[in-house]
């Protein structure tokens, strides 16, 4: 067998390994910085302006510029002609496109989603990524009180800019507050989690607080991100956004069934839902998982 025959050595396959984490590593550095070290805030206030222009022929145009670098699919929305970019990315889906689980004990997902960093709720702390803890105090704000969930579970859920961009309740109950909390416009996809320390805590949020028909306290999360600065939230007829600085308190009692709409967000970003102890993981949900809305996000475990 002469050189050439050889099998690679060792050596050779650690230097390929170091040079594909290196290539990795130079693309998210190259995400980073094109999508976080600019003026984040000002970006996302043009990208609001830009989204809203009334013009059929340039959203066709920007629409299919975008489908030229992602894989977004209008198959299944209502409509296929969108007067502005906004309307295409708060789409309604076609009746019957997502089935919300009716099992009384099944807490489904509020959106279509990634399934990001999940676990117990331990000492008022959870993780936006290994290693990068965060607390659910900080999170909920100084006026909300989040110890009911000492002991339960968070699961984070990553809304894309291709995805269906609605969220709906996730079982049948009352909203009874919500907490807006203004801040950054941090992008929230993994690479800036595994860098930005307490980003969620640092951007753009709302608090829903919701009791379930159970009596079970949750809570729902939305968290913006850059270029995605607006939440809309039915049931209070209010779009919050960026200008409304501070802590936003809104008392409200707004009954919601399984899989009614609560609102939208303008073009992607995330929900982190809390959960109390008696709770686990419905079959399927783990990090890296891509689910539906209305597909079974939690269970509520039998009464001892």
């Amino acid at each position: 067998m002469n050189s050439q025959d050889a099998a690679p050595s060792l050596d050779d396959g650690a230097k390929g390994t170091r040079g594909w984490l290196a290539r990795l590593g130079a693309q998210e550095d190259l995400n980073f910085l094109l999508t976080n070290r600019i003026p984040r805030i000002a970006a996302t206030r043009l990208m609001g302006r830009i989204a809203r222009i009334e013009s059929p022929a340039f959203t066709r145009l920007a629409l299919r510029l975008w489908q030229l670098f992602t894989p977004l699919d209008l198959s299944e929305a209502r409509k296929q002609q969108f007067t502005s970019i906004k309307d295409c990315f708060t789409r309604e889906l076609k009746p019957g496109a997502r089935v919300f689980d009716a099992r009384p004990d099944v807490l489904a997902s509020p959106c279509d989603a990634i399934v990001g960093a999940a676990g117990m709720v331990r000492q008022g702390q959870v993780y936006q990524a290994k290693g990068f803890p965060y607390s659910t105090a900080e999170l909920f704000g100084p006026t909300q009180d989040a110890s009911v969930f000492e002991g339960g579970r968070f699961i984070t859920l990553r809304l894309t800019s291709v995805m269906y961009h609605r969220f709906h309740a996730p079982a049948d109950g009352s909203v009874e507050h919500v907490t807006y909390l203004s801040g950054d416009t941090w992008n929230v996809n993994p690479v800036a989690l595994k860098r930005v320390e307490r980003l969620f805590c640092r951007n753009e949020r709302a608090v829903v607080r919701m009791r379930l028909a159970s009596g079970h306290p949750i809570a729902l999360v939305p968290v913006a991100a850059v270029l995605v600065a607006s939440i809309r939230l039915h049931f209070l007829d209010v779009l919050l956004h960026l200008g409304r600085q501070g802590a936003n308190e809104m008392p409200c009692n707004a009954p919601h069934m399984k899989g009614q709409e609560m609102g939208w967000f303008e073009h992607g970003s995330t929900i982190i839902v809390f959960v109390p102890p008696g709770f686990e993981l419905a079959d399927g949900v783990a990090t890296g998982a891509q689910i539906r809305a209305g597909q079974a996000l939690l269970t509520r475990l039998p009464a001892h």
